[in-house]
């Protein structure tokens, strides 16, 4: 049997090396388009007409592939969320 000896800091920068090659290649990657009830939870709405309502007016992207099928754009729902998130004003 062989013994491998390094030092303490190495081993420890090895680890976290280590960690983020794992996190690299096994966090899933959101998709850019998603479903009509994820969008809903996204946006925490429970209304499909709050969403139909949020797409007919423009505030967020979609797109319909197929007459039944309407995607909604992840990136255009998180700058709605944005947009409308209030700053905690300090006093």
């Amino acid at each position: 049997m062989n013994v491998i000896i390094i030092e303490e800091e190495a081993f420890y920068k090895l680890i976290e090396e280590v960690v983020v090659r794992i996190k690299e290649k096994y966090t899933p990657s959101e998709d850019k388009w998603i479903s009509g009830s994820e969008a809903m939870q996204k946006l925490r709405i429970k209304s499909k007409s709050t969403l139909q309502k949020l797409r007919d007016e423009g505030h967020i992207r979609f797109s319909q592939p197929d007459k039944k099928i309407i995607l909604y754009d992840t990136n255009s729902i998180e700058e709605y969320l944005a947009k409308h998130a209030k700053e905690i004003l300090q006093s």
